[in-house]
């Protein structure tokens, strides 16, 4: 368990969730909040997330969908606890549980996910970016391929199902690439630029299971506008989880 001290309780989505979450390791931000916003289940709808941490993004997509049920995977046993813990404090048990396990390897007992996403450790080259911190390491590092994590969610999909993952703007070949030896289709893709005058920083893919629609590229998602700090208000609305990103079609 971690250490009391080494960990915080924040508030999240403007205050919507409370979140324990560890002190000097892996801190939820902005990528969870938008992965989440991608989202999109009908009543009913059953979603799992990958490498879920202490589980913003799982609990704020819970946040969004009232009438859907979520399962969060991850391998770390004090991220699982913490996600655990904040399932608990955020009253989301009765449709939220978070298994302790290898994402890449889980073998559910019941049938498949309507939806698959994750926010997947954004380098394999270790030489790519000054070394983390070790506590950050496996936030960071992944010691698989993105290739991996889009071929073990696609086969966890239900057929139609989606997958969605954010991931660098530079990883999109990459992203693109899986998705199609995963036999996924239909793909859109949302990129996120941190104003609108700049090259998109980060992606928002969603595939569906044997899609056979062309791939669509949606208008730039813009964070901040010219004032410093400012985020545009549309990104205020999803960053405090009352508006989501359209990502179907």
């Amino acid at each position: 368990m971690t250490p009391q001290e080494a960990v915080t309780r924040d508030g999240f989505l403007g205050g919507r969730l409370t979140l324990w979450q560890s002190a000097q390791g892996y801190r939820a931000g902005i990528d969870a909040a938008l992965l989440a916003a991608s989202l999109e289940l009908d009543a009913g709808g059953r979603a799992v997330e990958f490498g879920c941490g202490p589980g913003a993004a799982l609990l704020s997509a819970a946040l969004r969908y009232p009438q859907a049920s979520f399962t969060g995977l991850e391998r770390d046993p004090e991220a699982a606890s913490l996600a655990a813990r904040n399932i608990e404090d955020n009253a989301l048990a009765a449709r939220v549980q978070v298994i302790e396990t290898d994402a890449l390897s889980y073998e559910p007992k019941e049938g498949g996910a309507d939806a698959v996403f994750f926010n997947p450790p954004f380098f394999e080259d270790a030489s790519s970016l000054r070394a983390p911190k070790e506590n950050k390491r496996a936030a960071w590092m992944n010691d698989t391929t993105l290739a991996d994590w889009v071929r073990a969610g696609a086969s966890l999909l239900a057929p139609r199902g989606s997958l969605t993952l954010i991931h660098r703007a530079d990883a999109l070949d990459l992203a693109l690439a899986a998705c199609r030896v995963a036999h996924l289709g239909s793909i859109v893709i949302l990129p996120v630029h941190t104003h609108a005058n700049r090259a998109a920083k980060r992606i928002l893919v969603r595939a569906v299971k044997a899609g056979r629609a062309p791939l669509q590229l949606r208008p730039g998602f813009v964070l901040h506008d010219d004032g410093p700090g400012q985020y545009t208000e549309l990104a205020d609305r999803v960053l405090r989880g009352t508006s989501g990103l359209a990502m179907t079609r």
